[in-house]
């Protein structure tokens, strides 16, 4: 039975990335992304739900509506084609725009075809504009239940240029080689904050099983980034709390967390050079245990975390909230 999600969730993620560029700024020569007045390293939400999409449509095989689709001539389709991709009847077949009365009703049958086949708008909506004859054309917005902030790193980066030699020669007929050259981060942990709100999931029909795969493709997804300047990312820790209350959330899991460590912030490079510091967050976590029904995690062996100054493990961190590992942990581990 297909069930719509009821529950708010919120979500705390924590990935690091060794000797690479988790998200280039096109604007400033692909740099990593850096708050100037603090020295973090910032990540897009986009880029978060890049990854989620890649692995949904690359290693599930689920249809995702924002991905790069090429005609014969090799040109990239636009967003109007695109939602014409959607423009069929109940039982598949294609409907011709000359047989429809207006707009409206255009909207009407791609909002409906795009919501049932295509789960990254199910997670996080969409704006889709629609054109049925020039001089006539509309828009399908949804606003997604899946929401995410800009993912900060715990500690301030390294931004470190790296120049080398191409493969090929610099022009016909010449010796030398090309030159690249390429900004990367020795180090950066990151953490991520996001919530999934039951109340637009209703209209976007996000079910138990999309925040399931949603999960899975935080998780998998980051482990799957084998692109030259996005491998070298791993998972660290994914945490689900799922709240019984409606319309209530605790907010900024993502500042409840201390990182501590002997070093100075730039000179990290391991995750073992560091530990998670989670008093912060188990005591805001207790204070609203009324409101939680459970909390769902992963995490990575290699991470350390402690509270109260002690090593802890996630089950333990509220010993008043039950706390499991995620579904997708569970099929692995069977």
């Amino acid at each position: 039975m297909v069930e719509i999600v009821k529950n708010r969730s919120e979500i705390l993620f924590i990935y690091d990335v060794t000797d690479a560029n988790p998200n280039g700024d096109p604007a400033e020569e692909n740099k990593p992304r850096v708050d100037e007045e603090t020295g973090v390293n910032i990540v897009t939400d986009v880029r978060l739900k890049r990854t989620i999409r890649d692995y949904l449509h690359d290693f599930k095989g689920l249809e995702i509506f924002i991905r790069e689709i090429r005609d014969e001539n090799g040109y990239l389709q636009d967003a109007k084609t695109r939602a014409e991709d959607f423009l069929y009847d109940k039982k598949g077949k294609k409907i011709k725009k000359n047989t429809l009365k207006s707009v409206q009703e255009m909207e009407q049958i791609v909002q409906e075809n795009v919501t049932n086949s295509c789960i990254d708008v199910r997670l996080f909506g969409a704006t889709i504009p629609v054109e049925l004859a020039p001089k006539k054309a509309g828009s399908v917005t949804l606003t997604g239940p899946v929401q995410f902030k800009m993912g900060r790193s715990l500690h301030k980066v390294d931004v470190t240029y790296i120049k080398g030699t191409g493969a090929f020669a610099s022009a016909p007929g010449k010796e030398q080689f090309t030159f690249r050259e390429e900004y990367i981060l020795p180090y950066s942990l990151i953490a991520f904050y996001g919530i999934i709100n039951e109340n637009a999931a209703q209209k976007t029909k996000v079910t138990n099983a999309d925040v399931e795969l949603l999960l899975e493709g935080i998780w998998n997804g980051t482990k799957n980034l084998i692109s030259r300047s996005k491998v070298g990312q791993i998972p660290r820790l994914l945490l689900q709390v799922i709240l019984k209350e409606k319309n209530y959330h605790i907010g900024e899991l993502d500042h409840r967390i201390n990182l501590v460590t002997e070093k100075r912030d730039e000179e990290i490079r391991r995750i073992s050079e560091v530990q998670l510091d989670l008093t912060a967050l188990a005591e805001v976590l207790e204070k609203n245990k009324d409101k939680i029904a459970k909390i769902r995690y992963a995490k990575d062996k290699y991470l350390n975390l402690m509270k109260d100054g002690k090593p802890i493990e996630v089950k333990k961190l509220v010993p008043d909230i039950p706390i499991e590992s995620l579904s997708f942990l569970k099929k692995k581990e069977g």
